[in-house]
């Protein structure tokens, strides 16, 4: 019996009976099982291949924005708030397209922490300067004392524009960046225009307490939980109307992103947003991993790998990344390494140091808040008399809670309390959801 199979593409399900008459056998018996045995690979197939077909390109606020400039904007000054993380799919600035378009005119660049390049290391101070490209004055809201835009700074500006790329943590400082200049855009009557993005780290998935607003500070100024699941103009539009910023608010929505998708789904090229958040994998823990910070443990500044993995000299990594392992954790292993941590690095300058990494295994199953937590809690249940908590970690968490339920032996309890804070969140986020 002799059998012939051509090869085939299947760009849709209806292409599956084509599909099966290139199976060609002498003994047409012998066809049945064999096209039974095949179709749920053809099937499997067409459905890639549909929804590779189908699938739109997603465009963020920049190129929706300057598509079509509104009518009230046209021919005003314009102060843009942005750094490197400010491009569009071909990886062109917003300075040089702002700059260049003829229904807008440049005044202003104002940078946020990290500088207008994104260069400047955490708590780096930032200096005014001039954009060599453009000429136009470069004013740094790092450096100003509540850290957002001043009435001098305004003075030529008839619209305030923000783009700069959000990471999914509430303590990242470009969030609380674009609510100061919210409030200032309200205080002179000017529109404030946000350039959406899409979420990196996806829409759908909330996790952790709200803020107290007692513990109010630049890494977290308003009452959303440590992972939100919005976009930046998504929590303007909350911070807008829920927190009475007042601001004539314009968002420049993101074409054809939806909550499901994570960065490497949506085609964009891909920009560190910082010196330390080098990939998508770090994106993806700093949520959690960030409360090391207000460890003595380094957070993993000064390596290969920052918030992906956390170490200190004293630390008995093998041992506590077992019992982690044993605690089955959904979505992430953890691994017993050693980090060279650099000389210019704030903890642990200079050392070679035991370490624990976090390996995601489904992104979409790990919770990095509760896994950090409960890593802290065991560190310092195997280290008492080494472990300290860095005069932030309430500032991080958002409250005292953390450190008070670590060191009463209570943070389970805490944290099923903030799992439901976190599904109330979610429920009433909806008003404020811009995409599906």
């Amino acid at each position: 019996m002799k059998t012939y199979i051509r090869t085939i593409f299947i760009s849709s399900s209806s292409a599956i009976e084509t599909a099966a008459s290139a199976i060609v056998c002498d003994r047409g018996a012998w066809t049945r099982p064999f096209w039974k045995a095949l179709a749920p690979a053809f099937f499997l197939l067409a459905a890639c291949a549909t929804a590779t077909a189908a699938a739109p390109t997603v465009r963020v606020g920049i190129e929706t924005f300057l598509a079509d400039v509104p009518r009230a904007l046209r021919g005003k000054r314009v102060g843009l708030i942005t750094n490197h993380t400010g491009i569009d799919r071909s990886r062109n600035t917003d300075i040089d397209l702002i700059a260049k378009h003829r229904d807008l005119k440049l005044v202003a660049l104002l940078a946020p922490e990290h500088g207008i390049r994104g260069t400047a290391e955490a708590g780096e101070k930032v200096s005014d300067e001039t954009d060599p490209r453009t000429g136009v004055p470069v004013y740094s809201l790092y450096m100003s004392e509540d850290r957002g835009p001043t009435p001098e700074m305004l003075k030529d500006v008839d619209v305030l524009v923000y783009d700069l790329q959000e990471v999914g943590g509430r303590t990242w400082t470009y969030v609380s960046t674009m609510a100061l200049s919210m409030q200032a855009a309200a205080r002179k009557g000017i529109p404030f225009v946000v350039l959406d993005r899409p979420n990196p780290i996806g829409g759908e998935i909330v996790e952790g307490a709200l803020l107290d607003p007692r513990f109010k500070s630049f890494v977290g100024m308003y009452p959303i939980p440590a992972r939100h699941g919005m976009t930046v103009g998504e929590l303007a539009t909350l911070f807008n109307r829920k927190y009475g910023i007042g601001a004539n608010l314009i968002v420049a929505r993101v074409k054809n992103w939806r909550r499901t998708q994570w960065f490497d789904e949506t085609g964009l090229p891909w920009v560190n947003p910082s010196p330390n958040l080098r990939s998508l994998a770090a994106l993806t823990s700093y949520p959690g991993t960030v409360y090391f910070e207000g460890t003595n443990l380094s957070e993993g500044r000064g390596t290969d790998h920052p918030f992906e993995q956390v170490g200190a000299p004293w630390l008995d990594a093998g041992g506590v990344a077992r019992v982690m392992n044993e605690r089955r954790l959904p979505g992430v292993r953890f691994e017993a390494v050693t980090m060279s941590v650099a000389p210019t690095a704030a903890k642990h300058k200079g050392q070679t140091i035991p370490a624990i990494r976090f390996a995601i295994t489904d992104r979409r199953a790990y919770r990095p808040v509760r896994t950090s937590l409960l890593l802290i809690d065991e560190i310092r249940r195997r280290h008492p008399r080494d472990f300290a908590w860095t005069a932030t970690i309430d500032r991080l968490t958002g409250s005292d809670k953390v450190r008070l339920a670590v060191e009463g032996g209570r943070l389970l309890p805490l944290l099923e309390e903030w799992d439901r804070e976190a599904a109330e969140f979610r429920e009433s986020r909806k008003p404020f959801l811009l995409y599906r």
